[in-house]
């Protein structure tokens, strides 16, 4: 017989609020010196990378190009940290596919993984991100794929196998 879950109080709601643990998204009000900028913090994953999304609004006194979308990963350009073109239009899609490429600005960090998984997140994250911001671009962002979660991942080891699936060499004798 299955136990009936506990029903949360908005007290108990509250305190998880207080303490800060983050489940998959929340809007934050940072306090800077010039006073408060709302963003909206996300976490994408892909293999085993983890990105942090932190979504604003641009602004006007923030550096514009008419080309690129305006996203620091690690606290690098994300033109620096990715060399190859394909994974900076994987890192820019989301904004891409909502022709929003110069309407934000994100801020991201990200660590594990290889440099394709690591875009994998951040895109993932973006998405996300975009969603919390306005609910009616789910449709377009769902449709394209970029809020699923890849779930494809390296295979573990089997016993007797050198890799996963890798087996030593035969000889019949």
């Amino acid at each position: 017989m299955a136990t009936p879950k506990p029903k949360i109080t908005e007290e108990e709601e509250l305190k998880t609020e207080e303490t800060g643990e983050i489940d998959a998204a929340e809007k934050i009000e940072e306090k800077n010196g010039n006073g408060s900028e709302k963003y909206f913090r996300t976490i994408g994953r892909r293999k085993e990378s983890t990105a942090t999304v932190r979504l604003y609004t641009r602004k006007s006194t923030d550096p514009s190009y008419e080309d690129r979308a305006l996203i620091s990963v690690n606290d690098k350009d994300y033109t620096e940290y990715f060399s190859n073109k394909n994974l900076h239009a994987i890192v820019e899609s989301p904004l891409r596919k909502l022709k929003s490429i110069n309407r934000f600005k994100a801020t991201v960090r990200v660590s594990g993984g290889g440099i394709a998984s690591q875009a994998g997140a951040i895109r993932h994250g973006l998405a996300r991100s975009l969603v919390l911001f306005d609910g009616n671009f789910r449709k377009k962002l769902k449709k394209a794929g970029f809020l699923t979660r890849d779930p494809r991942a390296k295979e573990r080891r089997k016993p007797g196998l050198k890799k996963a699936r890798k087996a030593p060499r035969w000889s019949k004798r």
